[in-house]
C-alpha cells in the first residue's frame, strides 16, 4: 500500500520513524532534519526556505507518531486478512504498448502537477513490461524526458512534489542501464543526481549510485570528462555517503566503485588533488579500520594506492595516525589481492611514489607491525612484484629500522645474511 504523503519526511520521501516539528511548524523525520542542520550545516527550513532562528528548537510530532504507528499495525491486519483471497495480479505489460508510453512521458514532459502518477505507471510497466516495452520507451525519447525531470530537482522553487517524481524517474532508469554514452553528459544532470545523493532517500541514492557504477563498468569515458571540465565535485558526495554510517553495504561498495572510476581516469590529477582535500584519506582509512567486506576493504585499498600515486596524496597518508597500521593490518590477512594493495600503499609512501620516506613514516612501520608483515611476504613462494617491492624496501630502510628495540629479530637475521652475501661477492 502506498505510504500517505503526510506521513513522508519532506527530505528522505519515507516513512517517518520520529516525527518532529521545528519552528516554521513543518515535520520531519528527526534524523532528515538533524542532519540537514548539523551535518551540512543549513539554518533553512527544506521545504519552505525559511530561516530557521533556533536549530536546537525541535519538537517531537506525538500526534502523528501516534497516526503513522495505527496506521502500520492497520496496515498489518488488513494485508494479513487479505492475502488469501486476492486475485492473481494483472501484468502492467499486458495494458502498456507504444501508444500508452508515449502518452505517459507527454503527461511527465507536461506542466502538469501530477507527474508523480503518471511516473508510477511509467515505472510499472517498464519494470514489468519486458524488452519491448524498454525498447519503445527509449525510441519514444524516455530517456531524455526522464533526464528534465531530474534536473528539476535543481530549481528554487523544488519542492517535496519535484523530489518524489525525481526519485520515480531515477528509478526507471536504473532499468535502461548501460545508458547511452551522451545521456551523462549534461551537467545540470550531474548536478542533479549529486543534490539526490546528498539529500535523498535510501532507495534513491542507490539508484544514482547504480547509474553511475554501470558508467563506470561500461567504461564511458564522456561523463567523467564533463565532471571534470565543469569542476562538478562528485569526490565530497561521495565520501560523505562513505562516511555515513547508516549507507548500506550495497551503496558503500557502489560508492567505492564510482569514486575508483573517478581517480582512475587518465589525466586524473585533479579529481586526486579534490578527493585529498575532502578528507579521502581519512574516510578510507576508517573504512579500513573495521571493514567486515572483502570486497570492499579491496577496494578501499586500491582507493588508496590511487591517492598515494601523487605527493598530496602521501601526505595526507603519512599524516593520519593509524594510517600505515590500518593497511599494515589487512595485509596477509584479508585477501591475495588486498596484501597486494596494501604493499603497494607501502611502497609508495616508502618512497617509491618519489621522494623520500620521512622518518616519522619509518617508526611508524617498524612500531605498528608492518615491517612484520613484509617480512611475512618475503616467505610467499615464488617471485612477483610485490615480493620484490617488500624486500626493497627492507634493503633501503632495514638499516633504521634495526635501530629500533621494537625491531623484529629475523629483520636482524635478514640484514646480516643480506650484507654477508654482498661482502662475500665483493
Amino acid at each position: 500500500m502506498e505510504v500517505p504523503d503526510f506521513f513522508r519526511c519532506p527530505i528522505s520521501m519515507e516513512l517517518m520513524k520520529d516525527p518532529v516539528t521545528i519552528p516554521t511548524g513543518v515535520t520531519y523525520d528527526r534524523r532528515s532534519i538533524e542532519k540537514w542542520f548539523f551535518v551540512y550545516k543549513k539554518s533553512t527550513c527544506p521545504a519552505t526556505g525559511q530561516t530557521v532562528v533556533s536549530t536546537s528548537d525541535i519538537t517531537p510530532n506525538h500526534t502523528l507518531r501516534r497516526l503513522i504507528t495505527a496506521w502500520i499495525e492497520d496496515l498489518g491486519r488488513t494485508s494479513s486478512s487479505s492475502a488469501a483471497s486476492s486475485p492473481p495480479s494483472t501484468s502492467a505489460s499486458a495494458a502498456v504498448n507504444k501508444d500508452d508510453l508515449a502518452s505517459l512521458l507527454a503527461a511527465i514532459d507536461s506542466s502538469s502537477p501530477f507527474k508523480v502518477g503518471s511516473l508510477k505507471k511509467l515505472r510499472a510497466a517498464v519494470e514489468s513490461g519486458g524488452g519491448n516495452a524498454r525498447a519503445d520507451f527509449v525510441s519514444l525519447g524516455g530517456i531524455e524526458t526522464l533526464g528534465r525531470i531530474v534536473i528539476q530537482v535543481l530549481s528554487d522553487s523544488a519542492d517535496s512534489s519535484t523530489v518524489h517524481a525525481c526519485e520515480h524517474a531515477l528509478a526507471v532508469l536504473t532499468h535502461h542501464l548501460p545508458l547511452p554514452e551522451d545521456a551523462l553528459t549534461e551537467p545540470d544532470l550531474i548536478k542533479s543526481m549529486l543534490t539526490v545523493l546528498q539529500r535523498g532517500s535510501a532507495e534513491s541514492r542507490l539508484h544514482v549510485l547504480t547509474i553511475f557504477q554501470s558508467a563506470v563498468k561500461s567504461s564511458n569515458r564522456k561523463w567523467t570528462s564533463v565532471i571534470t571540465d565543469n569542476d562538478i565535485d562528485i569526490t565530497k558526495s561521495l565520501l560523505d555517503l562513505l562516511s555515513d554510517e547508516v549507507s548500506t553495504a550495497k551503496s558503500s561498495s557502489y560508492a567505492l566503485d564510482v569514486l575508483i572510476g573517478v581517480l582512475g581516469r587518465r589525466h586524473s590529477k585533479k579529481n586526486r588533488l579534490k578527493a585529498v582535500e575532502a578528507g579521502a584519506v581519512h574516510v578510507l582509512v576508517e573504512l579500513l579500520i573495521d571493514c567486515p567486506s572483502r570486497h570492499r576493504c579491496e577496494k578501499a585499498l586500491f582507493a588508496l594506492k590511487l591517492l598515494c600515486e601523487c605527493a598530496e596524496g602521501r601526505s595526507a597518508f603519512a599524516d593520519h595516525a593509524v594510517a600505515i597500521a590500518a593497511v599494515a593490518k589487512v595485509a596477509m590477512r584479508v585477501s591475495d589481492a588486498a596484501t597486494k594493495l596494501s604493499v603497494k600503499v607501502l611502497w609508495l609512501v616508502c618512497g617509491g611514489g618519489g621522494g623520500g620516506a620521512a622518518e616519522r613514516v619509518l617508526e611508524e612501520m617498524v612500531m605498528c607491525g608492518a615491517v612484520k608483515k613484509l617480512l611475512g611476504v618475503l616467505h610467499v613462494d615464488g617471485r612477483s612484484s610485490t615480493k620484490e617491492k617488500a624486500m626493497r624496501m627492507i634493503r633501503l630502510h632495514g638499516g633504521v629500522w634495526r635501530r629500533y628495540p621494537c625491531c623484529p629479530s629475523e629483520l636482524r637475521g635478514y640484514l646480516d645474511y643480506v650484507n654477508g652475501s654482498d661482502s662475500r661477492l665483493h
